[in-house]
């Protein structure tokens, strides 16, 4: 029994470690693609000073420059605004690092003033769910329509929050889970620490298609553990 023990010991240290391997090569990742952002905008706010510079005689022309720079602008990762600093921080570094793997994202997020959920642990449930989300998608084929739709709201005074995205093509069954069964450790993070506040997560699998629906009390809200 003790060898049983120590071998199942040894199989989540290993599961763990991976685990969190993998979080540190995502963050990095997410690191690295910020700064290179910040590297093509300064190239690019040079190359603007210099055209308008250029410009500055010909106020007709230097008006229509930064109406097109500012129509360009609002295009290019858009910054979602959900009313919650961190919770902005993790899905605004997610959603741009889906962008650069040619996912086409769709998101709207609004919380309330207040949640009862600590602010590390929704940044841990939303950042899972999207890196899950990510990681489904890349894993499709090539030439696969690839796409994640994030909302977070209220719905019937609780915290509402979904993400679906496509996924490799299986068959059809539904996932309803409390624990996390089979989904890996991102995903039981995701359900313990919902679990945790007295939540709910229920998941669909459908043909190209995954699902996560998640509802946490809001203050207003009775807790049930």
């Amino acid at each position: 029994m003790k060898i049983l023990d120590a071998l199942l010991a040894r199989w989540m240290e290993g599961r763990v470690a991976k685990y969190q391997n993998a979080l540190m090569a995502r963050h990095c990742e997410e690191v690295q693609h910020i700064y290179a952002t910040m590297r093509a905008w300064r190239h690019d706010y040079h190359n603007h000073i210099q055209a308008m510079l250029a410009l500055v005689d010909e106020p007709d022309e230097l008006r229509a420059y930064l109406s097109a720079l500012n129509d360009d602008l609002a295009r290019v990762d858009p910054v979602l605004k959900t009313g919650n600093l961190m919770v902005d921080a993790i899905l605004n570094s997610k959603l741009s690092l889906i962008r650069a793997h040619g996912v086409a994202v769709s998101a709207r997020a609004a919380l309330p003033p207040e949640v009862r959920v600590p602010p590390v642990d929704l940044c841990a449930i939303v950042g899972n769910l999207l890196d899950n989300a990510l990681e489904a998608c890349l894993r499709q084929g090539e030439g696969q329509e690839r796409f994640i739709r994030v909302y977070m709201g209220v719905l019937k005074e609780q915290l509402y929050i979904s993400v679906v995205n496509t996924m490799a093509g299986g068959r059809s069954r539904a996932l309803r889970s409390e624990k996390g069964e089979g989904h890996g450790l991102g995903l039981g993070r995701v359900d313990g620490l919902v679990g945790k506040h007295g939540g709910f997560v229920n998941r669909q699998r459908e043909e190209g298609v995954f699902a996560t629906e998640i509802l946490l009390p809001l203050p207003s809200a009775p807790f049930a553990p």
